[in-house]
């Protein structure tokens, strides 16, 4: 017995997927550089030189604006189903 898809789901939009891949890949990079931090604190680096600004940083930043990528992605979805339940 084969599974259909009803006809009353929407399709998922291009910049839906984009916002959740890029969400999901900052997530991942934020993981990356705290691993690199403490691969880094084991070590003995200086960070306050070189490439270590910037990953501390992103430490910090990528898991909010994937955060807010996802909560885009979520409106989105919530505002095209109730025009989508508006209309029938």
């Amino acid at each position: 017995m084969s599974t259909r898809p009803h006809s009353d789901d929407l399709p998922v939009r291009r910049i839906d997927r984009i916002l959740a891949f890029m969400s999901l890949g900052l997530l991942v990079l934020s993981i990356a550089c705290f691993v690199a931090i403490m691969i880094g604190s084991a070590s003995g680096s200086d960070f306050a030189t070189g490439i270590w600004p910037t990953i501390g940083v992103t430490v910090y930043i990528a898991p909010i604006l994937a955060f807010l990528m996802l909560m885009t992605v979520l409106v989105m979805s919530f505002v095209r189903r109730a025009r989508a339940n508006r209309d029938h």
